[in-house]
């Protein structure tokens, strides 16, 4: 439709290639902006295990056009089932359906949701360059003039950092901003064949160390486990991330406990101390703007970090449509986002200091239940 089109800028750089980038460049290229893609990695490559896709994010998808490609590369569910940590049951928390044909909740494999964003930045003809990054950016008239790492030159109508919690897009462009700042939890992730009989996503409370189990696709799972963060002077090795989280489930029954009896050295395990940070604005510098983990880091507990993203990748490119100028629609943007990014990280990081105080799980819950409820409001 042509009110679609973004009027104020006919070019645009992207960034970073991960999810909120990708979901950047799709959603200004479909409104008639010709961008480019750059990330830092040759390869394209994203690591990791599963991630949770809940309804506010699957409804992110479907903006993007991509809800159907996740529906059947993932899995797909409409409830989670909550058990006490030796697998006691306790209720199904049904989840709720916020659009009509929207699935309510569901869970993919990291690397199969990048594939088939990939595939759509293709399709767009996108063009993507691999290996390089910015390291100057200086804002011109009614432009950016931008130095890329392999010392080549270009201008833009547009920059847009979505290059990480580790922005360098946010450190070259954003003085007044700061790195995320540490939570004092750390969070491990497996990656494992799907337990017999395991047909929804799964939580496992009133541990000291809360767990959950999300399926990823018909036959694949991954299991997250929360654990106080200790620091150390070097990264464990694979042999001492196998032990520790075997370790870690021994008070574990259930599928929990099934995947503690069957996890190989084989499975990818993975640990990483969590960080959190909401960056204050503004979030643009002339035309230059963050999206994503580069302006709103957020931790696990609301499973909403590549939602926001998404989202946020989606609200810019619709602000630039609706607006007159580039500066009114930036900042429309940051106002539409702000306070939605704030929420979902000082919920998910107040869900995080009561897990490390011991709180009951009553609280957790009506901690993480408002939170969800004002999530599944319109974006």
């Amino acid at each position: 439709m042509a009110e679609d089109v973004i009027e104020s800028i006919a070019t645009a750089l992207v960034v970073g290639g991960g999810i909120g980038g990708m979901a950047t460049a799709i959603s200004l290229t479909e409104r008639g902006v010709r961008t480019e893609l750059i990330d830092l990695d040759p390869e394209w490559r994203v690591y990791g295990a599963g991630i949770t896709i809940t309804g506010p994010t699957l409804r992110a998808y479907r903006r993007l056009g991509l809800l159907e490609p996740i529906k059947q590369a993932g899995a797909i569910t409409n409830k989670t089932r909550l058990f006490r940590f030796d697998g006691t049951h306790l209720h199904d928390l049904e989840e709720p359906v916020i659009e009509e044909g929207l699935p309510a909740t569901g869970g993919i494999m990291r690397p199969v949701l990048h594939r088939i964003m990939q595939a759509r930045v293709k399709e767009l003809d996108i063009p993507v360059r691999l290996g390089l990054t910015v390291i100057a950016l200086e804002n011109a008239a009614n432009g950016v003039d931008v130095t890329f790492s392999d010392g080549s030159c270009g201008r833009y109508d547009l920059v847009v950092g979505a290059d990480s919690v580790a922005s360098s897009v946010r450190t070259i462009a954003f003085p007044h901003m700061g790195p995320p700042q540490p939570t004092g939890q750390g969070c491990w992730r497996i990656s494992i064949t799907k337990p017999p009989g395991l047909d929804a996503g799964e939580f496992y409370l009133g541990h000291d160390n809360p767990c959950g189990i999300t399926a990823c696709g018909p036959d694949t799972v991954y299991m997250w486990m929360l654990t106080p963060h200790e620091d150390r002077e070097s990264f464990m090795t694979e042999d001492e991330l196998f032990t520790t989280l075997r370790h870690l489930l021994k008070d574990f029954g259930g599928n929990a406990g099934w995947i503690r009896d069957n996890m190989t050295r084989d499975n990818w395990i993975n640990y990483r101390p969590l960080a959190a940070a909401l960056q204050p604005g503004p979030w643009s510098n002339g035309r230059i703007v963050l999206v994503g983990d580069a302006a709103h880091a957020t931790t696990p507990h609301l499973a909403s970090g590549a939602g926001m993203a998404v989202e946020s990748g989606i609200v810019l490119a619709e602000e630039l449509a609706k607006a007159p100028d580039v500066a009114s629609g930036l900042a429309a943007y940051e106002e539409r986002r702000y306070e939605r990014c704030r929420d979902v990280i000082e919920s998910s990081v107040g869900i995080g200091r009561l897990q490390l105080a011991h709180r009951p799980p009553q609280e957790h819950a009506a901690l993480l239940e408002g939170a969800l409820s004002r999530l599944n409001q319109p974006f």
